[in-house]
């Protein structure tokens, strides 16, 4: 079947009444920026949006928007005029690719209610061709193996047979800005994408610190963000701070068990810092309670003392297996699970403290002056975006 448009359905927006036209635009603008190597051209109105392929591949349009937020489904489809003939005949096209023996049904949407059809009319009409055609097939109207989708609108008549889920939620951009701490782990790039499906655009912090953590670390967090930008249409950008002269003051002065609380603490301090820096309203993390002893009410309340800044926690329920497969299905398991450690690792205590006690804490940090080692980090962090890799790659073709 040769189409020529694809049809796209929209997630949560469609619950807007006086704005929604301001979330529609913004969805509007990022598929045509995800798309804007084709030829394809998006069209969107208040209820949906369709986009003229111009000859472009249908799948692999589908693959540029499917993980763009704001989108519910896509059909490939095909236009056609308001003719019965016409329907008739592309029918029995869509059902020419029905496997043998197999059922089906005829779904129609009657927009236009001065179609001199009815919708009972349009299905036994095109049932009935149907079957002239393929003989081999068999009606069956509550579990079909295939639907033929016929809606009447009052621009043209679209058909289609297939429906691909998007990952639904809000265009991004209506939901504010965020800054994401990525460890390179399996957690925290699920997390960037479950915060940004809510229409929140982000952009990253990643704490380095070599000689401890090597370049591969580093290149494993970028790949993650690469893989981010290309789900998602946007060049997040990556923030990494030098973070081996505090991790180091850290591990001399505060003992083993409560290490990781301060560094924890240090870490989101710097967060707020940047988060201010870049105009964020929040700080994003892959948390998930009772997961790990950093990641206990106790320990979180610890850690969080030194920000009001909200802190956003998408994971914080899930089930382990939950997240790996979300991983799995955002395409950034391979790379989360690649064999370089992060500073957390490097560093970690052997027996840190589940429940640490925060005056205690403060107690043992007030021994360290890290004032001005906060503020080397920050003026010392580099950028990274996916642009930078590719024109690397641009380059090395020269």
């Amino acid at each position: 079947m040769k189409y020529d448009h694809i049809l796209v359905r929209y997630g949560e927006l469609t619950l807007k009444t006086k704005n929604r036209m301001m979330f529609v635009g913004k969805l509007k603008s990022r598929m045509e920026r995800a798309l804007n190597s084709t030829e394809a051209v998006v069209r969107a109105n208040r209820d949906r949006a369709y986009i003229d392929l111009n000859g472009e591949d249908e799948t692999q349009v589908i693959n540029k928007i499917k993980h763009i937020s704001g989108i519910l489904s896509m059909s490939p489809v095909v236009k056609i005029e308001k003719s019965i003939d016409e329907m008739k005949e592309y029918a029995v096209k869509f059902a020419n690719g029905f496997k043998k023996a197999s059922t089906f049904k005829i779904e129609v949407k009657r927009a236009d209610k001065n179609f001199p059809l009815k919708t009972h009319d349009i299905q036994q009409l095109l049932g009935t061709e149907v079957l002239t055609y393929e003989d081999h097939l068999i009606v069956d109207v509550r579990k079909p193996d295939y639907k033929l989708m016929v809606e009447v609108r009052f621009d043209a008549i679209y058909m289609y047979s297939d429906v691909v889920l998007g990952i639904g939620g809000l265009p991004l951009g209506t939901g504010g800005k965020a800054l994401l701490m990525l460890s390179g782990g399996i957690d925290s790039p699920v997390a960037g994408f479950e915060i940004m499906k809510r229409g929140v655009e982000i952009e990253a912090i990643h704490f380095h610190s070599p000689p401890y953590t090597s370049e591969m670390s580093l290149d494993k967090v970028k790949k993650l963000i690469d893989i981010m930008s290309l789900k998602t249409g946007e060049h997040i950008k990556l923030h990494v701070i030098p973070f081996t002269d505090l991790q180091t003051t850290v591990h001399d002065h505060v003992p083993d068990n409560l290490s990781m609380t301060t560094t924890r603490r240090i870490m989101l301090t710097l967060a707020k810092r940047l988060a201010t820096e870049i105009g964020a309203e929040a700080i994003v993390n892959g948390e998930n309670l009772g997961q790990v002893a950093s990641q206990t009410l106790t320990s979180m309340f610890a850690i969080n003392e030194v920000t009001s800044m909200p802190v956003l926690r998408p994971l914080l329920t899930l089930e382990k297996n939950e997240i790996i497969k979300k991983a799995v299905e955002f395409e950034t398991y391979e790379t989360s699970i690649l064999p370089y450690e992060d500073c957390c690792t490097i560093f970690k205590p052997k027996a840190p403290k589940t429940r640490p006690n925060l005056e205690k804490v403060k107690q043992f940090e007030s021994k360290m002056d890290i004032t001005e080692k906060l503020e080397i980090a920050l003026k010392n962090h580099t950028i990274y975006t996916d642009e930078e890799r590719n024109n690397e790659e641009f380059t090395g073709l020269l």
